[in-house]
């Protein structure tokens, strides 16, 4: 009863959220893996950082080529996260960065983010210098906002040959470009410890987005 005299229905726990709460090696092991996950994106970030060594960035005025952010949080969709930004910049209506994402429940996302600032030449180098990008496992994130970070129908389209012209369309449209790789956790690059790896690969196929 509460104090107003309104009946409080009790809130009952199902068998499966019992066994959750009273199952302390499940908290130890979320634990570890939130560590695991910090250190490979902060190899992630190693990788990055030698990936970028001599680029010259098509970057926003006021870009600082060493900031960065490690992130991590619980309620993404009710799943635990953690990502890093790297390279980074956000200046009100604009954004360059490259993020990298590992989402409970969900897969891995490298993702470059571009809005404001030079997005025309970004997306005209997109169209120009597609080669680079079509046929390598690369998507257009489709969604209404940059922080859109599901995949398949509706969400994402796949970089092909085939979609260019449509791509083209798409691009006309769109006020932020977001491209994307992404990684199931049951994939063998995560399997063998290669994330890094990828992050890096991923980047280097995006690099011609964003240079001169």
């Amino acid at each position: 009863m509460s104090k107003e005299g309104v009946p409080v229905d009790p809130v009952v726990f199902t068998p499966d959220e019992l066994r959750l709460l009273g199952d302390e090696q499940f908290f130890r092991a979320k634990a570890r893996i939130m560590t695991k996950m910090r250190a490979i994106l902060e190899g992630v970030h190693r990788g990055l950082q030698n990936e970028l060594k001599g680029a010259e960035l098509l970057a926003p005025e006021g870009f600082n080529p060493t900031a960065h952010q490690f992130v991590k949080g619980e309620h993404l969709e009710d799943c635990p996260y953690q990502y890093l930004d790297f390279f980074k910049h956000f200046d009100g209506e604009v954004k360059f960065t490259f993020r990298t994402l590992l989402w409970w429940g969900h897969h891995i996302v490298f993702a470059l983010i571009l809005e404001g600032g030079r997005l025309a030449q970004y997306k005209k180098n997109l169209m120009n210098r597609y080669g680079t990008v079509a046929d390598q496992g690369l998507s257009l994130c489709l969604g209404s906002t940059p922080w859109e970070w599901k995949r398949g129908e509706g969400y994402t389209m796949e970089l092909t040959w085939e979609r260019k012209s449509e791509l083209q369309a798409l691009l006309d449209r769109r006020s932020f470009v977001k491209l994307a790789r992404f990684v199931p956790f049951d994939d063998p690059v995560v399997l063998e410890g290669r994330v890094p790896e990828i992050a890096s690969a991923t980047l280097r196929q995006l690099l011609p987005v964003i240079t001169p």
